[in-house]
């Protein structure tokens, strides 16, 4: 039972009923009165008070009455918020894609859950729970976050950026480059930039949890309009997240499933189709996509590689 101080305190019952709601609980005024010794007409107003200030900072929760549970509770399931089976699938996104150590994956599972009511959250947890306690977080253990919330700054500020980076044979090298974007591919962060110096004339890629020392620098660089990245057109052509020079492939693909090959290379054409074999072209920065060629056994033969 609240003390007679904060019973006449408004303020501190309104924020007394939003903790006790967002904690999942179903209120009746009848009881809420009797414990702030108030009416059920001053919990009315409380209430209507809340419900005003939600809708006035555009939530997706919403106060609403629960004739099953005999009182009112927080509803997360409005258009705004995330609904349960979104949340689900965001969930095992992040489970399979393994980008983050375990208490950093836990921590964001978390915050994602609490976007659901507990009868819902209750499922949600269920249904990922094995993956959650059977979850194998990458080899690095780094948590990138902080990492990528600098270098997303240094490229919205366009400024010179520079970092330690150690390769994957041990190798570190010092870099001063121009950061124009940031992608994921299978577990890792990638840094695309441009060394400052303009040393090469195509982006380079940089594995975030490699680099150390990130310093954004005072200075700024410049990108003209038309030649501005495009990260959406550059994420079409580097999904093997290998740099170097534009390649265009022309192979042949006698295989059952030209969908799979269209998902994995974006900028994929079909030249033409003959008898069941599709000659297909598509481009691709770096030698990722030659080595992937490669793997895909009798059912592809490399016709033309053509560079720059």
């Amino acid at each position: 039972m609240q003390t007679d101080t904060h019973a006449d305190n408004r303020s501190y019952r309104l924020l007394d009923l939003y903790k006790r709601l967002q904690q999942g609980e179903a209120l009746s005024k009848r009881e809420l009165a009797d414990q702030y010794r108030v009416s059920e007409k001053t919990v009315q107003r409380d209430i209507e008070g809340l419900r005003e200030y939600l809708a006035g900072e555009q939530s997706y929760l919403e106060v609403v009455y629960d004739k099953e549970a005999g009182g009112y509770r927080i509803s997360r399931e409005s258009a705004e918020g995330l609904q349960p089976e979104e949340v689900f699938a965001v969930c095992k996104i992040l489970l399979e894609s393994r980008p983050f150590p375990k208490a950093v994956m836990q921590r964001l599972l978390g915050k994602l859950l609490s976007q659901v009511s507990r009868e819902k959250r209750d499922v949600v947890e269920k249904l990922i729970a094995q993956e959650t306690h059977h979850y194998t977080e990458p080899q690095h253990g780094r948590d990138v976050i902080p990492a990528l919330w600098r270098l997303a700054a240094a490229i919205r500020e366009q400024r010179i950026t520079s970092f330690s980076y150690t390769r994957l044979d041990g190798v570190c090298h010092e870099r001063v480059v121009k950061p124009v974007a940031i992608l994921f591919s299978e577990f890792y962060f990638y840094l695309i930039a441009y060394y400052a110096d303009d040393s090469a004339d195509y982006p380079i890629v940089f594995r975030i949890d490699r680099m150390e020392k990130i310093s954004v620098k005072k200075e700024r660089f410049s990108v003209p309009y038309r030649e501005r990245f495009k990260e959406g057109e550059f994420r079409k052509r580097i999904q093997f997240m290998y740099a170097g020079e534009l390649r265009r492939i022309t192979f042949t693909y006698s295989g059952c499933s030209l969908e799979a090959i269209r998902d994995r290379l974006p900028t994929l054409r079909v030249l033409k189709e003959e008898a069941g074999i599709y000659t297909l072209m598509a481009e691709s920065y770096g030698k990722g996509i030659e080595m992937w060629l490669r793997t895909q056994g009798e059912e592809v033969q490399v016709l033309e590689v053509c560079r720059g």
